[in-house]
């Protein structure tokens, strides 16, 4: 499940969310394999009873994650000191019994594991810079109220950094995958 443009609260406006984390909450209950990015991670996480609010500040850019023990244990070990995409602007505590994977200094929970079958990633393991326009042109107002970011430079971040954030993010998601059977 991927992410969008929306707070993972925001059931007044977009009503689909209570059904998400429904869905999420079925899921995980049920041990069925689940992939959340981004608002996905969101959800999942207050599907498992975590809070998710705004966090300490937007993230939007390319840099790496700090992965934790249990992190460079695992599948995100492919990802170690890779600048991986993020943005967003709400971050989540961690969910009662999953595993904190990784953080950076504004999000301390940028990836979880719930057992095997559930990961969260809170920044964009899939982006690899093929159709990148489609996110500076979606979220012009918003880069344009990011001081410090500019619609030129995530674009050179892009085509610089996406190729190989996306095949670590192959090995990671492959190596995940793997183990599910």
């Amino acid at each position: 499940m991927l992410g969008g443009p929306v707070g993972a609260d925001q059931d007044d406006l977009y009503p689909f969310l209570s059904g998400e984390r429904e869905a999420l909450r079925t899921r995980l209950a049920a041990g069925a394999p689940t992939l959340g990015i981004c608002l996905d991670a969101q959800l999942m996480a207050a599907a498992l009873g975590a809070r998710v609010a705004p966090g300490l500040g937007k993230e939007i850019g390319w840099a790496p994650v700090a992965l934790t023990d249990r992190g460079r244990a695992g599948p995100l070990r492919h990802l170690e000191g890779v600048p991986v995409l993020h943005w967003h602007g709400d971050a989540f505590d961690l969910p009662p019994g999953a595993e904190r994977l990784a953080a950076t200094p504004l999000c301390p929970n940028q990836a979880f594991a719930l057992g095997r079958h559930g990961l969260g990633f809170q920044f964009h393991p899939e982006a690899d810079g093929q159709g990148f326009e489609r996110w500076l042109i979606g979220h012009a107002v918003e880069i344009a109220a990011m001081p410090g970011v500019s619609v030129p430079a995530l674009r050179d971040d892009a085509r610089r950094l996406g190729p190989g954030a996306a095949e670590a993010a192959r090995r990671c998601l492959g190596e995940w995958l793997g183990g599910l059977a």
